[in-house]
């Protein structure tokens, strides 16, 4: 057996334009992954780049995934990058699984310097499906950048025309990448002519040194051009990013084999390396577990969920990440039947499905608790940070109004009678239920740009203790993540202090409080040039000062504008301003409108329209019959179904 010191090696590369991460880190299909030459490695070595060598020394890398396809084998490269990249030890999950909210755990728990987490989250697995790799630093949080389709929109300069945004798309897809508008103008460049052509040779002449350039040359210096600076953590991400796209070599140590069955630690040595590089497969379940144990009463769970009068509950992991989690923290420590929980084993393509906690995509969980026989029911996306909860008969809880109930009621939950209560804090499409409970409870409330980041800045600053979503994620201030399981067992602890339906606390909130009405419309994989060109046609119409005042009328219903703006957020820690973040339709009864464009899939654009409405009275009717008004005024504004070419949402929330 050869027990010389395994080798690293400097292998030579070239950068690709496209590796700037989006709000969820890096998302392709995971042929890109496979296909590119040293894709994976790129981005990874930028990744380690991004942190000065002192730091990299000897320090400690947390790293897991959801079990998605492509999973084991990026696994593989990031361990043998890490060692040759000067870390001293590597902390895996078990047969490299961990959810996102224990990785932010664990790297909290060991003093990590950050953890790489593979995921794509709710995005489909399998060959054909997509791959995503993550960066979260040494406070727990992911690093993330903007919104990767059209995020410029309303930063376009007046003189620049829409021939020439069109022009950067089209050199863009060009150049390969999945990336659509990842640049910001900032400088006014000359009128463009009204073709493509013209508009192209315009951009080629308007940036120095870029005519005489290769394509992708072309690409980097419009980037270096065009790039903004963002809030706070994105200038990690921006150097990320700078880094990948000037990449000429990587450090790996090819011949480093981990086995990930086994638990403990593996010791290797290297060569030029005067210490072992340490590998150690943990139990991530239960590192998650004991941190759990300390914010929730496990014994008044125990007895909700297996005492003499115990409730009846249904869990689905939809064989995301979660599954080993709520096997054994519900069923084996807090006593639920073991058939309470379904599609709990981790599956490489999640079982052809969307591991996507919604009415859309959770179908076997809702179609279970339909007839009555469950009293509770949640299911958990593919890593595990997000969740959906149901009451009796399918009983749905907007995210919206689960936070608002849990802020509500989060003196349930034990750790909050220690810590106490900092603010509240919502991401801005949500919904304002949890306004009402702040205003009443004279806590703060923060109204962010949706984007984790946010949330952990105020809760690094000792301001924020509870937040929360309208895409389905809930989160403390225990790590610096949204957390599933987490926001299901705080929905446990109010139902084991009521003693109440989840229907009836719901509908107790709604009488103290009134009711937001709210729902989302999801247009997934949207042509990019007519996403773009819809956004930015609605952003001129709303900033026009005539169309504030203006009058909507819809049957009996009349609406009238009376703000419309782009959202602009300055966050009051770091002052940093974070600008189009989406486009605000407000009328004068509180009723909400907003239109955002996200690309955290990896085909086309996804445009989500956001309608929420407030009332004081009508508070038990049906969310789509209520809001059907302001969909139709959305829907007309827009025109998006006859740019699109789409008769109707993907998703409805």
């Amino acid at each position: 057996m050869d027990n010389s010191p395994l080798q690293v090696l400097t292998v030579p590369t070239a950068p690709y334009p496209d590796q700037r991460p989006g709000t969820n880190g890096l998302r392709r299909k995971v042929y890109v992954f496979q296909t590119r030459r040293n894709y994976l490695h790129n981005f990874i070595q930028s990744i380690f780049s991004s942190i000065d060598l002192r730091d990299r020394q000897g320090s400690t890398v947390v790293v897991g995934g959801d079990g998605r396809f492509f999973n084991r084998t990026a696994i593989e490269v990031v361990v043998q990058m890490a060692a040759a990249n000067g870390v001293g030890r590597v902390i895996i999950g078990h047969h490299g699984i961990m959810s996102t909210p224990a990785i932010s755990c664990v790297i909290r728990k060991y003093k990590a310097i950050g953890g790489i987490i593979l995921t794509a989250s709710r995005n489909p697995g399998g060959p054909e499906g997509d791959f995503g790799i993550k960066f979260n630093t040494a406070n727990g949080g992911m690093v993330t950048g903007e919104e990767e389709a059209c995020r410029g929109i309303g930063q376009v300069k007046n003189s620049v025309t829409r021939e020439v945004n069109k022009a950067v798309r089209g050199l863009i897809q060009i150049c390969g990448t999945d990336t659509v508008w990842e640049f910001v103008w900032t400088s006014n460049l000359e009128q463009s002519s009204n073709t493509v052509k013209r508009a192209t040779m315009n951009i080629t002449t308007s940036i120095p040194n870029v005519y005489n350039s290769s394509v992708h040359g072309k690409l980097n210096i419009i980037s270096d051009f065009l790039l903004h600076p963002g809030p706070a953590k994105e200038a990690v991400t921006n150097k990320i990013f700078q880094i990948s796209r000037t990449i000429e070599e990587f450090a790996i140590c090819p011949g480093l084999q981990v086995d990930l069955t086994t638990l403990g630690k593996q010791m290797f040595d290297l060569e030029n390396k005067f210490k072992p590089f340490t590998v150690e497969i943990m139990d991530s379940v239960e590192s998650y577990a004991n941190l759990l144990r300390n914010i929730f009463d496990f014994a008044a769970l125990k007895e909700l969920l297996s005492g003499q009068n115990h409730i009846k509950i249904r869990l689905d992991a939809m064989h995301g990440v979660v599954g080993p989690y709520v096997r054994r923290i519900l069923c084996e420590e807090l006593g639920c039947p073991a058939n309470s929980a379904i599609n709990c084993v981790p599956l490489e393509d999640f079982g052809g499905q969307h591991p996507d906690p919604n009415l859309t995509y959770a179908v076997d969980l809702i179609e279970s608790m339909r007839d009555g026989q469950y009293d509770f029911g949640a299911a958990f996306d593919g890593d595990g940070d997000r969740n959906m909860i149901l009451g009796k008969h399918g009983f749905f809880v907007t995210p919206p109004d689960s936070v608002a109930v849990i802020a509500d009621n989060i003196f349930c939950i034990p750790y909050f009678q220690h810590t106490g209560v900092r603010g509240f804090a919502r991401s801005m499409p949500t919904s304002a239920a949890l306004d009402r409970v702040a205003k009443a409870t004279k806590i703060e409330l923060y109204e962010t740009p949706t984007g984790w980041k946010f949330f952990g800045n105020l809760m690094d600053a000792g301001r924020l203790s509870l937040c929360g979503e309208e895409s389905f994620g809930i989160g403390g201030d225990h790590i610096r993540e949204k957390d599933g399981l987490w926001a299901v067992l705080a929905w446990l602890s109010i139902l084991a202090t009521r003693r109440q339906s989840v229907e009836d606390i719901l509908k107790d909130h709604w009488l103290k409080y009134g009711r937001n009405y709210f729902t989302r419309y999801d247009y997934e994989n949207i042509d990019i040039d007519a996403a773009c060109e819809m956004m930015e046609d609605l952003e001129l119409m709303i900033a026009d000062k005539s169309f504030v005042k203006q009058r909507f009328a819809v049957e009996d219903k009349i609406y009238q504008v009376e703000k419309a703006d782009n959202f602009e957020y300055t966050d009051p820690v770091d002052s940093t301003i974070s600008r189009n973040q989406g486009l605000r339709i407000i009328f004068s009864d509180g009723s909400r409108i907003v239109y955002r464009l996200s690309g955290t899939g990896s085909d086309g654009a996804t445009v989500r329209i956001y309608i929420d409405s407030y009332e004081k009275e009508q508070i038990f009717e049906d969310t789509q019959v209520m809001l059907a008004p302001l969909a139709t005024i959305a829907l007309k504004i827009s025109q998006l179904h006859h740019r699109t070419g789409r008769s109707g949402p993907s998703v409805i929330t």
